[in-house]
């Protein structure tokens, strides 16, 4: 194999880039790529049928998994108690002041929360292997320290989802695919300190459409096993259940990665933009603005519910959706209403059985955390609660059009303004953007170009209106690519990938 990094070494990335993490990296590619690439039009091959008129059901090939007995292993000691789990990109002073935050897990984030630049996923790399060795520390320009405290969170990493592709390393002139950069060489460097420390490998895993791509990421973790003389099982992994394809099939899912997996996620943003993007060509689901998507609509309480409970069924964890609010220093009444609002919303999530939930500021950990404690009490979780009451249909999980709401004026100049915004951000280095009290990342400025790309698309807004909004916003990339993709003929699979393009 011929073997090219085209991207800068800069001080410390030969920590990382070290020629055996890199033969790693090269095996999975030449073992797993194609296997990857099948998957991917396995994807367009069943959006083709859905815009062609097909519909979504729970696989009749696999209802004897759904119908028979049957768990997914314990989940190991550090992952038992959840409550509070916070999320974020890799930079040196976020990993810290995560790991700092008093909640009960960190996600350092290769994905949505990050852009993908060569710097972003090395370096980010370099600062995990900090962190897990505890090594980690950041001094500010005007000289503020920031160091691990004793008791830091535990390390989750989220690689990049199977689509998109990591261009700075080719292996025979191909680039390999970003979810295998990022894996392998978190593993190679982690994977035995981790387990010294009495934690491990965990994972979560973004963007799965079907049981097909949940076997693939178990056929890499057995692989990354065997190539580093780790116990099969080490690694452990939740699944993100963010489109609407999975939502069909989880028992499946845990099924293909049981012997991995510790739970399920609700992934609330990229779940509506998948539900935008699957059902792209109905008119009678176009949604409302994206405030009116609340949790309690239901299409979104069908799968909610039916995570919880498939969850517990099987013996994993259900983990809950983002509090995205971000505090203001200016507007205590601001920040009084919107911690009252994640206050309502985690309190939603506990009472429904969930085990715990995500943030995505250190300050909302002490709310999600009491709104968990009110109903776990001293228990580490609740997968007791089996929500045998629970009955989800396929007619349920596509009950979009049961939305209510409206689209308004605002809610269109927000979706441009978001969108713009956060791709200027993004391409900018800066996969996670503050834009009016929220946090926003890919999945959130997806939603908004895909609702404007929605609305138009089945007549619910001029196009020439959204072509002047538009043009409201400084002339540069970030407005020509939410042009492209809020636009164009066709809806674009993911921002991401011509943004990806004009990435350093």
């Amino acid at each position: 194999m011929r073997v090219e990094i085209a991207g800068p070494m800069r001080p410390g990335y030969e920590e990382v880039l070290t020629a055996e993490a890199i033969d790693l990296v090269a095996l999975l590619h030449e073992e797993f790529d194609g296997r990857r690439r099948e998957l991917l039009a396995r994807r367009a091959e069943r959006q083709a049928a859905l815009d062609a008129g097909a519909t979504l059901d729970f696989p009749s090939e696999t209802r004897e998994v759904r119908e028979a007995q049957w768990t997914v292993p314990p989940a190991p000691p550090a992952l038992a108690d959840r409550r509070v789990e916070i999320t974020g990109p890799t930079d040196r002073k976020m990993v810290i002041n995560a790991l700092n935050s008093g909640a009960r897990g960190f996600m350092a984030d290769f994905e949505d929360a990050n852009s993908p630049t060569w710097d972003n996923m090395v370096g980010g790399q370099l600062n995990v292997m900090d962190a897990v060795r505890g090594t980690i520390s950041h001094t500010e320009a005007d000289g503020r320290e920031y160091r691990l405290g004793d008791d830091p969170a535990t390390l989750h990493v989220r690689p990049r989802g199977w689509h998109l592709p990591e261009r700075h390393l080719r292996v025979d002139g191909e680039p390999v695919a970003g979810a295998l950069f990022d894996f392998a060489l978190f593993a190679f460097h982690n994977a035995r300190a981790l387990l010294e420390r009495g934690a491990g490998p965990y994972l979560y895993l973004p963007k799965l459409e079907s049981r097909h791509e949940a076997a693939l990421w178990n056929e890499v973790f057995v692989a990354v096993q065997e190539a580093l003389g780790l116990q099969r099982g080490t690694v452990r992994a939740t699944v993100l259940v963010e489109t609407l394809p999975a939502a069909f099939e989880m028992d499946e899912i845990l099924w293909a990665l049981r012997e991995h997996v510790t739970g399920l996620n609700a992934g609330r943003w990229d779940y509506i933009f998948s539900v935008i993007k699957r059902l792209r060509a109905r008119p009678d689901v176009v949604l409302p603005d994206r405030a009116a998507v609340t949790m309690t609509v239901p299409f979104m309480r069908a799968y909610t519910e039916l995570l919880v409970r498939t969850a517990h069924r099987r013996g994993a964890h259900a983990m809950g959706g983002m509090a995205a609010v971000i505090p203001s220093r200016r507007d205590e009444e601001a920040n009084r209403r919107a911690y009252a609002a994640v206050r309502e919303d985690k309190r939603r999530e506990a009472g429904d059985g969930f085990d715990g939930t995500w943030v995505a500021h250190p300050d909302s950990v002490a709310v999600a955390q009491e709104a968990f404690d009110e109903v776990l009490g001293a228990r580490p979780n609740q997968l007791e609660r089996a929500r045998d009451d629970v009955r989800v249909s396929a007619a349920d999980l596509l009950a979009v059009a049961q939305t209510p709401g409206e689209r308004t004026e605002d809610g269109l100049r927000s979706a441009v303004d978001v969108g713009i915004r956060y791709i200027a951000s993004w391409l900018d280095g800066q996969g996670a953007a503050a834009i009016d009290g929220l946090m926003e990342d890919a999945a959130t400025a997806e939603i908004a170009r895909g609702q404007v790309w929605q609305w138009v698309r089945h007549g619910a807004v001029p196009e020439e209106h959204v072509r002047a909004l538009i043009a409201e916003h400084p002339a540069g990339p970030a407005r020509e690519l939410f042009e492209q993709v809020a636009l164009g003929e066709e809806l674009v699979e993911f921002l991401t990938l011509p943004g990806y393009e004009l990435l350093g």
